[in-house]
């Protein structure tokens, strides 16, 4: 098979002009357009005809915001197999797309016009491709730059057997870019290559759609967290923890693993890129100079450049709208702090949300445990962990788990959660890791826990049992700073976070009253030593001028 690739590279540059490789692979990277007859309602450009028969414009922000071809570098954008003007069958990151990224990579590094240093760059898809290059670890590779990724392929369509929308919808919308020739004007040679057999798009859909089993061997090989493990290569990562799309459920996790230098920037916000702003000009993710910390993250590792201005190496945005720096995320100060969860029942008709109003039985269904009135204020940190022992009986009942920020009055946005299809009747106690957050509680608030049968705003299309099932205890185990982070370093509050924060649950009176425990808290934060990690403003050591 043949991977077609759209080279750019310094005007005036010679096969002699020898130059770092900044590579994006992917399935978007197609001429006609990004995501194909999708695209109206993608919001991305669609040109069947022509005359389009140039690069992609997917990543020309990047490209001319970032000067990346003034400063020395060549750009290349290839076209996973089975999209674009690459032939051959598409395979949702499996082996044969793995494949892709390694010999896209050795080749970038191996041209006559190649310092040998290549970059990955990417955002949603082609980031998870990123970390495909992570974890394979290809000859050549020195930096990738991930936004928003997904970690686990799995996790993107189910909740370990809840079904999201996208179980149908991600797979069909693939085919479909899949399917997608360039535009007519475009070479004979790229139009023929973009022919894709019928059966490979039916193999795909099939393989996603009906395959709901997390341990299967097709999403084994689909799973980057554990081949993170031992990697080295450098990472530079955006995560929104409060986005809906590629959301951080494995972050941690993949951090955990990895064990590279690492940067990121995290934070309450939607899918975007680290540069997208709004309609007002505004940033989306709250935060300026997006493009030029990616340069000198290149420069250091493509072209050995010791920086000489101090970036924090994870940058983090709170639900206040403030930003910090930490050396490492999750922070070395955080420790899990475990509390029973109540008992009782709850129908699983695969109906209730995240959020509503107080007289809304969706939003408030299900079984909590509350806390009292935190005494001081809190900082979570991470991904914790829920254990929920429960007793059915009838095969698959839907189970989620929410973690609330509540008011006095049990008010309040939503932190966390995770779901799992309980498969077997009888008694079964179900471990899950929550989606990594970075929150504040303040004094006065209540920690909300909810176990229920659905959040339908995700796990769209779980089926029904029917039946009750009854939680008959548990544990949840919460990540606690042990320092008050009371310095700060640039940024504005990210786009989305006042929506987040208003888009609210409220528990009934009798609820909160009943549902009301003793949570085991961490102690009062205390006052970071002077010159630490903890404060909130470290910032990277440099090289003096």
């Amino acid at each position: 098979m043949t991977l077609h690739a759209d080279v750019l590279r310094p005007k005036g540059a010679t096969d002699a002009t020898k130059t770092p490789v900044v590579v994006s692979i992917g399935p978007y990277f197609n001429h006609s357009g990004q995501t194909g007859p999708a695209g109206p309602a993608e919001g991305t450009q669609y040109d069947p005809v022509g005359p389009n028969a140039g690069p992609s414009e997917r990543f020309q922000d990047f490209v001319e915001g970032s000067g990346l071809l003034q400063k020395g570098y060549s750009f290349v954008m290839v076209d996973l197999r089975g999209f674009g003007g690459s032939n051959g069958c598409l395979d949702w990151s499996g082996p044969g797309e793995q494949a892709d990224v390694v010999n896209a990579v050795q080749w970038a590094a191996s041209r006559s016009w190649s310092t040998g240093k290549v970059g990955m760059y990417g955002k949603s898809y082609d980031a998870l491709t990123g970390l495909i290059g992570v974890d394979r670890r290809p000859a050549g590779l020195g930096a990738v730059v991930s936004q928003e990724p997904v970690y686990d392929d799995y996790r993107y369509l189910y909740g370990d057997g809840m079904r999201r929308e996208n179980s149908v919808a991600t797979p069909a919308l693939y085919d479909g870019i899949a399917a997608t020739p360039g535009p007519v004007t475009d070479s004979p040679n790229y139009n023929v290559n973009s022919l894709n057999n019928p059966a490979c798009l039916a193999l795909n859909f099939n393989a996603q759609a009906n395959d709901d089993n997390h341990d299967s061997d097709f999403w084994k090989a689909r799973n980057l967290i554990p081949g993170a493990a031992g990697s080295n290569v450098p990472l530079l990562l955006t995560q929104g923890l409060t986005e809906n799309n590629t959301v951080s459920d494995g972050l941690q996790q993949y951090l955990g693993n990895h064990t590279g230098y690492e940067r990121a920037w995290l934070g309450p916000w939607d899918h975007v890129r680290g540069n997208e702003t709004d309609s007002t000009g505004r940033l989306k993710e709250g935060r300026a100079g997006w493009f030029d910390e990616v340069m000198r993250f290149y420069d250091r590792f493509l072209k050995g450049v010791t920086p000489t201005i101090g970036d924090p190496p994870i940058a983090v945005q709170t639900n206040d709208g403030k930003w910090r720096s930490e050396a490492q995320w999750p922070p070395a100060d955080r420790s899990d702090y475990t509390t029973a969860l109540r008992a009782g029942t709850y129908n699983d008709n695969a109906q209730s949300y995240s959020t509503g109003s107080v007289d809304d039985p969706t939003a408030t269904s299900g079984v909590w445990t509350i806390s009292k009135p935190l005494p001081y204020d809190v900082h979570l940190a991470g991904s914790g962990t829920m254990v929920v022992n429960v007793t059915t009986q009838l095969p698959n009942a839907n189970l989620a788990v929410d973690v609330y920020d509540l008011d006095g009055n049990g008010s309040g946005p939503l932190i966390t959660r995770q779901a799992h299809l309980v498969r077997t009747p009888g008694d079964s106690s179900i471990r899950l890791e929550l989606w990594s957050a970075d929150w504040k509680l303040a004094a006065g608030r209540r920690i909300g826990v909810r176990v229920t049968d659905n959040n339908q705003d995700w796990w769209l299309l779980a089926s029904p049992s029917l039946q009750n099932v009854t939680v008959t205890g548990g544990t949840v185990a919460l990540p606690f700073l042990r320092y008050r982070r009371t310095q700060s370093i640039q940024g504005d509050p990210g786009v989305q976070l006042e929506g987040y924060l208003s888009d609210t649950v409220s528990v009934p009176p009798a609820t909160l009253a009943a549902s009301q425990t003793d949570f085991t808290l961490p102690p009062p934060l205390k006052t970071a030593p002077q010159g630490s990690v903890y404060t909130g403003g470290y910032i990277e050591p440099v090289k003096k001028r």
